[in-house]
């Protein structure tokens, strides 16, 4: 049986940068991460450590032991100066916007986009990482949240009952996007093609509701 981390490490992984899981520490601390697989060494200079897929499940074991947000309702779990951030999945109560949240959003799809850099073949940008692969619905509400789309329930603009909402379903590698509006839908489509997800809309044959299915895309272009 594999040994659990140490108490140390638990408390670096546990402040591993938002999204990118970059690691900080001292190089024995780091080389144990590694030797655990909990980490990677960039082989490309300044050689930094990030999480592995192992490093960010134990991660995510420490925030939910210390009162976290869980995967459905708190997408892409990091500190920041104000408390936890989480992607919109849609259907939030209380939920803060301004200036704040459009910083912390922001940063958080950068951070994306970086470690796509970082893990994709050829360093792409274009299209969804494994951290994407192994959090769809966090991924598809960061992107979403990322490009203006009012998630449901947390934005005053947004139609009465409107607003996206992103949910897990049995296919897999496929998430349901679902809007009211259909331009809105039409435009939540459009978003996820150019953050390099397949889309395809679907009717809901028991309700009659249009909706959305989006896979990561797998190649360029």
């Amino acid at each position: 049986m594999t040994r659990p981390p140490t108490a140390d490490q638990r408390r670096i992984i546990d402040a591993a940068e938002p999204v990118t899981g970059r690691l900080a520490g001292t190089p024995t601390q780091l080389a144990a991460l590694v030797k655990r697989g909990l980490a990677f060494r960039h082989p490309r200079p300044p050689h930094d450590h990030f999480l592995t897929p192992a490093g960010h499940r134990v991660r995510e074991t420490v925030q939910a032991e210390e009162g976290a947000p869980k995967e459905d309702t708190a997408p892409v779990s990091a500190p920041t100066e104000s408390g936890v951030f989480a992607a919109r999945v849609g259907g939030e109560e209380a939920a803060a916007t301004g200036p704040a949240r459009t910083r912390e959003v922001h940063s958080a799809w950068q951070g994306l986009l970086e470690l796509r850099r970082m893990t994709n073949p050829g360093g792409a940008t274009d299209r969804p990482c494994g951290w994407e692969r192994a959090h769809l619905v966090r991924a598809a509400a960061l992107a979403l949240e990322a490009a203006g789309h009012p998630p449901a329930g947390a934005d005053t603009a947004a139609p009465p009952g409107g607003g996206y909402r992103v949910r897990a379903t049995p296919q897999p590698e496929a998430v349901a996007v679902r809007e009211p509006d259909a331009e809105a839908l039409r435009a939540c489509a459009a978003t996820l093609e150019r953050a390099g997800w397949q889309v395809g809309e679907h009717t809901d044959p028991r309700t009659r509701e249009r909706y959305l299915l989006a896979s990561p895309r797998r190649t360029s272009g």
